[in-house]
């Protein structure tokens, strides 16, 4: 990559003279204001797990690391060595890289290890078996050196094999799709289905070892000469390891009407392999997750339990899952009897909500099904097989993202089909209609009248489903025989708690990535920092029980939060408009990422992994003529009219995938390139214009705040990570810049024509006051941090400054800098952090001062909010829990953001 032109001297040096005016305006403490100290290219970087632990039965993990600028360059190698010194086989790539050509972020990819990793330069280990990807004419061979998976390259069969030595283990891995055409709103009883197969389209090999690799398979779902539902598919695979990861992707592109009982209705969705059987049927095991670590351990063919007993070690064996001894060693009366001991060759295990669970059986189609036992939440795991080999399978997040199932068919024959749904056949199909019938708002006009009583900005045709998505992650097991107890549970937690290796906070604040300087680790120091830690710690406990407590669970909901209380109902608003879920509204995945990066706590991680793959997925759109936008917070992810660049915005996105590698998150991000080409498409602007404006391409009314800070988090990335398009992106991030800082008002301006195809704002000829609470929290702070650290822009710099002196000031400072004030505003508290920013970027004690009453003394949560919650039982609730009726999550992400940033810069500055 080409650097770009930096006055390196001139700006260090003035730098360092702000510095130096700051630390004596604010005590020569002040070490919270100072960078860390950055890393030497020797420096180590000590990984650890985020749960107790290593990879368990997990097949490997991949985590992302941060580097400061200049520290590594583009070709450096990384080594890894275990707590006594031992090389630890890695596999490393780069993910960004700073505009110098100097490494930013690098993947590392690990398939063994426990406890503590150490990270440093040099040759790495190689793996004792080493994974290897060959093209063999319609298939793609990879061994993990334990097991080779052959993946189809045409057709129906995604995963034609995999097999452990010469035992083939499974086989016929494919996708299935249930439709249902219509839906009936009373009784069902002519309800039909039609089956449809994926088919693949595509399949690329992303990674080929010797550590990792990655396949990816691309289709849709096919019956006849129909086609819908797209899928990307794509297989892990870690050396010497004996099970693969699949992370599974459908974009739902089917019509569903409000009004209409036909349509695309999904009546299940689900990955299916057949796994082969040899052993006798009493020597065939079934085991389902049930609760925790918990099992059904059952055998196809029982022995246990019977008139007659075939001798203690033959039901020990068969409970344990051992092969057991031979038929004529046992007691003959059972022995000459087993032809009337019945074979049980189908279970299920159905989750239709997020509290209840139910296992049952049969011997065969066409016969009677018997209970089996039940429970509240199932772990979503499985296992099929004997003592000649067995096949485990699990879904993530099973109950989380109720309905889910996971079905044996045929344990009794010599092949049984293992099914984990998605969305279960025994679920109601799948209604993702839009909730009312308009109520009239047929007139721009009426929609804003609508909005100004539900805070729902509808529009007819808006509310659609068409091109939202939703990524699930399953694991399988090719095991050698029936596992042990203690290894079933091991990869039971593999499935609910995938291992997850992280950086520790020093190496990520130190590095300088997500806005430099805006966030450091918790100190608790004095008692005013102790108790916004307290406040932090609250707000995030709150939610995580809210979670629970409300069920915020399903297939298309987990990982959301709602948007705003109803102190009347004692229960968050789910029914009422725009105050319903809150599709990142105000940036709470931006919160939540930061909390992470500054305390490295699992359960904030987990919380934010979940957030991030929601939002992502379901409040975007991936096909059809909104792709590349988001929809805005509302009583379903889609059903708002305000489909815009903030809710699609790629800040949020960029965290996960940063600290993952996370191929699916990048592949969002790299779709929001060109998403500048939707303000053709939709203006966001349209119902409250006065002046007359038509979309053209040369000049497309783009605003500074929300709109851009989602188009210049999409070119900031590709740019970093030399995407594709990273060259293009790169003009685009420094042509929009420029165009910023040349406004008459610059962001104050608060809006500019753009043209597409140069990428540049045109000048205004003529200075415009136009300033929303809006514009800079969505992430537009968190993304000037690092265009100012990353551009040697001062006319920017300046921009940008000046609108963070500005909007939390007085009416009549504003009119003395602009010539007119920014009219009614609100969000003080949330805009404290742009005061911070700018008080130690500029050295001026005045916004210091500023901050932190903006912070204390505005708007938002007080000092002397209750910071507590009250207990709520029946009849006052549905269930019993707890309320803090003071709190909102537009409030809840300003504050936590306000204060994790506020801290970060003036912590040694606190009133």
């Amino acid at each position: 990559m080409s650097p770009i032109p930096r006055r390196s001297l001139l700006k260090a040096a003035a730098v360092a003279g702000a510095a130096a005016q700051f630390s004596w305006a604010l005590g020569a403490g002040d070490a919270q204001a100072a960078p860390p100290a950055a890393p030497t290219d020797a420096d180590p970087v000590i990984l650890d797990w985020l749960e107790d632990g290593g990879l368990g039965a997990a097949p490997g993990s991949t985590v992302g690391v941060p580097w400061p600028k200049g520290a590594h360059p583009a070709d450096r190698s990384f080594a890894l060595t275990d707590a006594d010194g031992r090389g630890v086989p890695v596999q490393s790539w780069p993910l960004a890289y700073w505009p110098d050509g100097s490494l930013k972020w690098t993947a590392h990819a690990v398939g063994s290890g426990t406890g503590e990793l150490t990270l440093t330069t040099g040759t790495p280990a190689a793996p004792d078996h080493r994974v290897t990807v060959t093209r063999k004419g319609g298939t793609i061979d990879v061994s993990t050196g334990v097991v080779t998976v052959r993946v189809g390259t045409s057709g129906t069969t995604l995963v034609k094999s995999v097999t452990r030595g010469s035992t083939e283990i499974a086989r016929d891995g494919r996708l299935v799709l249930l439709r249902q055409p219509e839906i009936e709103d009373g009784d069902q009883g002519g309800v039909r289905t039609e089956r449809f197969d994926g088919t693949v389209e595509d399949v690329t090999v992303e990674q080929d070892g010797p550590v990792r690799a990655v396949v990816r398979i691309d289709g849709k779902h096919r019956r006849g000469s129909r086609s819908w539902l797209p899928f990307s598919i794509r297989l892990y695979f870690y050396a010497g390891a004996d099970s693969f990861r699949m992370v599974h992707t459908v974009t739902f592109d089917g019509p569903q009407e409000p009004g209409r009982a036909s349509g695309d209705f999904v009546r299940g969705l689900g990955v299916r392999f057949t796994v082969p059987l040899r052993d006798a049927p009493y020597d065939r095991h079934i085991r389902i997750g049930g609760e925790g670590t918990g099992l059904l351990r059952e055998a196809v063919q029982g022995v246990t339990g019977l008139r007659r007993d075939p001798g203690a070690a033959v039901q020990a064996a068969q409970y344990a899952g051992e092969k057991l001894p031979d038929p004529s060693t046992w007691d003959q009366r059972v022995t000459t009897r087993l032809q009337y001991v019945p074979q049980w060759g189908d279970y299920t295990l159905s989750q239709l909500s997020a509290d209840g669970f139910t296992v049952r059986k049969r011997t065969n189609k066409g016969h009677g099904w018997i209970g089996a036992g039940g429970g509240r939440r199932a772990s979503g795991f499985g296992y099929v097989g004997g003592p000649g080999g067995g096949f485990s399978f699990g879904l993530r997040d099973f109950w989380e993202k109720f309905p889910a199932q996971l079905d044996i068919r045929g344990a009794q024959t010599d092949g049984a089909d293992v099914t984990l749904w998605l969305w279960p056949p025994e679920a109601q199909p799948m209604d993702l209609r839009f909730y009312h019938d308009g109520m009239g708002q047929d007139t721009y006009a009426e929609q804003l009248e609508g909005l100004n009583i539900t805070y729902e900005d509808h529009e007819p045709g808006f509310g659609t489903p068409y091109g939202i998505a939703r990524t699930s992650e399953l694991l399988f097991w090719a095991n050698a025989s029936t596992p042990t107890p203690q290894e079933l549970a091991a990869q039971v937690q593999a499935v609910r708690v995938p291992p997850q290796l992280a950086a520790p906070p020093r190496q990520l604040i130190a590095a300088r990535v997500f806005g430099p300087g805006l966030y450091a680790e918790p100190d608790r120091s004095t008692p005013a920092k102790a108790r916004i830690e307290d406040h932090l710690d609250f707000l995030f406990t709150y939610y995580k029980d809210q979670v629970e407590q409300r069920r915020w669970y399903g297939f298309w909901d987990y990982g959301d939060i709602m948007h705003t209380y109803d102190t009347v109902r004692h229960q968050w608003r789910y029914d009422v408009g725009g105050y319903a879920w809150d599709n990142s509204e105000l940036s709470p995945d931006l919160w939540l990422w930061y909390a992470y990066l500054r305390s490295g706590r699992a359960d904030i991680f987990r919380f934010a992994e979940a957030m991030t793959r929601h939002t992502g997925e379901v409040d975007v759109y991936h096909l059809g003529r909104w792709a590349g936008l988001g929809t805005r917070h509302g009583v379903q992810h889609y059903a708002d009219s305000a489909k815009q660049q903030r809710i699609a915005n790629t800040t949020y996105r960029r965290f996960y995938y940063f600290l993952t590698a996370d191929e699916r998150v990048g592949d969002l991000m790299h779709a929001n390139v060109d998403s500048d080409e939707t303000f053709l498409v939709l203006d966001p602007q349209r119902k409250v214009r006065t002046d007359p404006y038509t979309p053209d391409r040369h000049a497309l009314s783009i605003g500074f705040g929300t709109d851009w800070s989602g188009l210049v988090s999409a070119w900031l990335t590709e740019w970093e990570r030399k995407g594709p398009k990273w060259e293009k992106a790169r003009a685009r991030v420094l042509s929009t810049m420029e165009g910023i800082a040349a406004q008459p008002n610059g962001f104050v301006q608060g809006s500019g024509l753009y043209d597409l195809d140069t990428g540049r704002f045109a000048v205004a000829a003529t200075p415009v006051v136009s300033v929303s609470h809006l514009s800079a929290v969505f992430g537009l702070n968190e993304l000037c941090a690092e265009l100012i650290d990353l551009v040697d822009m001062p006319a920017f710099e300046e921009a940008y400054y000046d609108y963070c002196r500005y909007f939390n000031a007085t009416k009549a400072e504003q009119t003395a800098r602009y010539g007119a004030d920014f009219g009614t505003l609100l969000l003080f508290q949330g805009h404290s952090r742009l005061d911070a920013f700018a008080a130690v970027r500029t050295g001026d004690d005045q916004l210091a001062r500023r901050a932190w009453e903006k912070f204390y003394r505005s708007d938002g949560y007080p000092e002397s909010a209750p910071w507590r919650t009250e207990r709520v039982t029946g009849p006052t609730a549905l269930v019993a829990g707890s309320e803090a009726s003071w709190v909102s999550t537009n409030d809840t992400a300003l504050y936590g953001l306000a204060a994790i940033e506020n801290l970060a810069l003036l912590g040694d500055r606190m009133p």
